[in-house]
């Protein structure tokens, strides 16, 4: 029930303060000295487990509800109120979980890291190993921002208007969110240093097919957001699961290098080798890695670079076949893309972080992961693992019956094949992307030659420049003097340009072996801007080639059946995207077409779109390669590569499973015999701690009988070939499940027990209230709610 009332407080000899007194009795007051309103934790508690529910839902909201209910007029102050009381009821939430770690052993910093997902971490004895030890994702979300609050005093005394020069006019603060959860703003800057120009929008890699093409990381796109927005979003990683593992806040300025790079540095610590890492660019940020100061770490921990498979369409075909997640050995059905079904859920909390405090703001996102992790995420773990054993189970099954018929009508017996097709897909999209070798010299020759001709057209104009004199015509006024030194200087300079190109050209023949001279009457030397033309219509022609090539790969991608809806909608906008280029490449080859003698005929785009073959694509026959009767670019070609690799995954997701889904039934088993003996351990030394050992208990307990049936609805699955058996972790330190319990009470709880006023002491309440009515100074108040934050709840 709720209401508001007037009830009878008691103050025991043992209460050092009167706020203390309320706290003990479920009361959270709204000051720490002579509170006059409180609020209970009941009501605290509602409103906190609603707002994780549906963060949309305010404390303006709640507050005016509980007006209405109670039939009383709103005030503003109320929310005051209320928040303060708020704060230190979340206060309270983050030592009591502090104190119940440290008694189960488990107050290691990084703990929570280390443990964070069951199906990740919970590791045992004599798994097979896998490529992949830990397959993540991370991207940054700007939804989340923070208006930069400025004072007008600032903004006149700044003698820099720029975005940059504004600063905040908050109040600074001693409130800060702990947990390991977030990536302090000083390890993070300390990657700042490994791009003094944002390195992922760099576009001088010329191994990196995707180099330059984003665009939108470059912070002159962001820099008007710098002036509006203090904190311009968060930069987070998840493990495949779901499961958050840090954050960053992106601090005015956009995803520069430095976020992903501290994110990989901060898993490199915790996790060690073979990691996976799933991010929108991860072709760029591979480039980025591989140059910072944490390149030679990762090389040698043998961290990987991928992209997800949902941003992959956007990439050029040569990198989706390093990239793609179709293509990645060791991948499995992973798409790498759980950041986007995370930001999807946490935008809900835009609305109430945007004009939040920086405390405030964090300790919101913070407890929304929290709450998710543990409601959502855990709740959804086995489900999410039976779907994908399914999901793996029928592609396979598919695969099975289809890929022999397939195979069978293309004359293929072997499935290595495949593996050349791959190869041979991409050293042709390579000698697209790249002149060959002896054309870009024979062009260079040309263009020296070119420039020797130039030079030798100027140098003969100039000695023609020079007039003959007699005695009597010759004039020695200023005029002449200066008429010949204007003439002399041109032909010098003409000279000089002459002897240069010429060098240049005998320098390239003798490196060459070539013979021939620009003076011979050889007409295919002489001709350069036949050869010209012919060389810059070759070049317009392999742009267009490679472009219209791949758009033909993906529209078979999109219309393949299984590719979902969503999905189908992210490669059409990469295909209209797409298409502004190719309307580019077609002007550029239509106009090199013309310059032919004689003339070659144009190509209208109607033409273009309409290719959905490969053996429709005429324009291939006039490449330097026909690829339209390769089996690798036929239509069915196509969609047996496809379902091979597709196949081939599904039996690397059924590994990967098998392992995931024995940790997860061990890690049941054996956390729920940890914490229960370290509950009646407890029970003896310390029964308020043992109460809250036992709350921590229950939040993943309640959904034990969820996981243990998916599981035997997993084995029960035909063609289950794992085990649902208890296995051995390998992990036995202090803290770990597996391990023999033994609590630990903290230093803190015994010291307040020992520091207790003994019961019985008759003049122990006088004593209090005079204290309370007595003047304190500064310091006192600040002791008070010290002690107010490290109240025990044992209600």
């Amino acid at each position: 029930m709720i209401g508001a009332e007037k009830v009878p407080l008691t103050i025991l000899s043992t209460d050092s303060f009167i706020a203390s007194a309320l706290v003990r009795q479920g009361i959270i007051p709204s000051s720490p000295i002579s509170p006059t309103t409180g609020l209970t934790v009941q009501a605290l508690e509602l409103y906190h487990t609603a707002h994780q529910r549906n963060p949309h839902f305010s404390i303006q909201a709640y507050v005016k509800t509980l007006c209405d209910l109670q039939g009383v007029q709103f005030y503003a102050y109320l929310s005051r109120q209320f928040s303060i009381a708020l704060d230190v009821y979340l206060q309270i939430l983050t030592s009591v979980n502090m104190l119940v770690d440290e008694a189960l052993r488990r107050g290691d910093p990084h703990w929570r890291l280390k443990h964070a997902c069951p199906a990740c971490t919970y590791k045992l004895q004599g798994e097979v190993p896998m490529k992949f030890s830990l397959l993540y994702a991370m991207d940054g979300n700007d939804s989340l921002k923070r208006v930069l609050k400025k004072s007008t005093q600032d903004d006149l005394d700044s003698d820099d208007n720029s975005p940059l020069a504004q600063r905040s006019s908050e109040l600074p603060t001693t409130q800060v969110v702990g947990g390991d959860r977030y990536l302090l703003n000083e390890y993070i800057e300390q990657f700042a240093r490994d791009s003094p120009a944002d390195m992922l929008s760099l576009d001088d890699d010329k191994d990196n097919p995707c180099a330059g093409r984003w665009k939108n990381m470059r912070d002159e796109k962001t820099k008007k957001m710098w002036g509006v927005f203090d904190e311009s979003g968060i930069f987070m990683s998840i493990c495949r699961h779901g499961f958050s593992l840090v954050i960053a806040d992106m601090v005015q300025s956009g995803e520069q290098a430095k976020y992903p790079l501290a994110v990989v540095s901060k898993l490199l610590d915790t996790f060690g080798s073979n990691l996976g890492g799933g991010y929108d660019i991860g072709c760029r940020f591979k480039t980025t890695l591989s140059r910072s100061s944490l390149g030679q770490r990762a090389r040698e921990l043998n961290h990987t670079s991928l992209v997800g498979a949902f941003h992959g369409h956007a990439h050029q075909r040569l990198c989706q076949l390093d990239h793609l997640a179709t293509y990645v050995d060791g991948l499995g059905l992973e798409d790498l893309e759980g950041c986007e079904r995370t930001f999807s859920k946490s935008n809900a909390l835009a609305s109430s972080v945007r004009y939040a405090s920086v405390f405030h703001r964090r300790q919101a996102i913070v407890h929304y992961f929290e709450h998710n992790d543990d409601y959502e995420i855990y709740a959804n773990l086995s489900t999410f693992l039976y779907n994908n054993y399914k999901q793996a189970l029928r592609i396979i099954s598919d695969g099975t019956n289809s890929l022999p018929k397939l195979m069978h009508e293309l004359g293929l017996e072997d499935k290595s094949v495949f593996d050349t097709w791959l190869a041979e897909e991409r050293a042709y999209l390579t000698s697209l992307s790249h002149e060959p070798n002896h054309e870009t010299i024979q062009m260079e020759y040309w263009q020296k030659l070119l420039n020797l001709s130039g030079s030798k057209k100027d140098l003969d104009a100039a000695t023609a420049a020079w007039t003959v004199t007699t005695p009597s015509t010759v004039e020695f006024g200023p005029h002449d003097i200066a008429s010949t030194n204007r003439i002399e200087t041109t032909r010098r300079h003409a000279m000089e340009n002459y002897e240069k190109d010429l060098k240049a050209v005998q320098e390239l023949e003798t490196k060459l072996g070539v013979t021939r001279r620009w003076e011979q009457e050889d007409q295919e030397w002489k001709d350069v801007g036949r050869l010209v033309a012919n060389r810059k219509f070759q070049r317009a022609l392999d742009h267009l080639e490679g472009l219209v090539v791949a758009r033909i790969f993906e529209l078979s991608k999109m219309n393949q059946a299984g590719t979902g809806y969503k999905l189908r909608k992210h490669i059409g906008k990469a295909l209209q995207v797409r298409s502004a280029a190719i309307r580019t490449a077609l002007d550029r080859y239509n106009t090199a077409a013309r310059a032919l003698r004689p003339p070659r005929a144009s190509l209208s785009w109607e033409e273009v779109v309409e290719y959905a073959f490969l053996s429709d694509f005429d324009l291939l026959r006039d490449a330097r390669q026909d690829i339209s009767q390769r089996p690798w670019a036929t239509p069915t070609g196509r969609l047996t590569m496809d379902t091979y690799f597709k196949t081939r995954r599904a039996r690397e997701e059924i590994q990967r499973l098998d392992i995931e889904i024995r940790r997860l039934a061990t890690y049941l088993h054996d956390e729920s015999r940890y914490l229960t003996e370290c509950e009646k351990q407890l029970q003896t030394l310390h029964p308020g701690l043992a109460h809250q050992v036992s709350l921590h208990r229950k939040i993943r307990a309640r959904f034990a009988g969820h996981h243990y049936q998916c599981l035997h609805d997993i084995s029960m699955l035909e063609g289950f070939t794992g085990s649902i058996t208890l296995g051995e972790s390998v992990e036995r330190g202090p803290g770990a499940s597996a391990s023999s319990p033994i609590v630990c009470i903290p230093a803190q709880l015994v010291a307040d027990g020992l520091s207790m006023v003994p019961e019985g002491e008759d003049d122990a309440l006088e004593d209090l209230e005079d204290d309370e009515n007595a003047d304190v100074d500064g310091e006192e108040h600040a002791r008070v709610l010290e002690s107010i934050l490290q109240v025990t709840l044992d209600v």
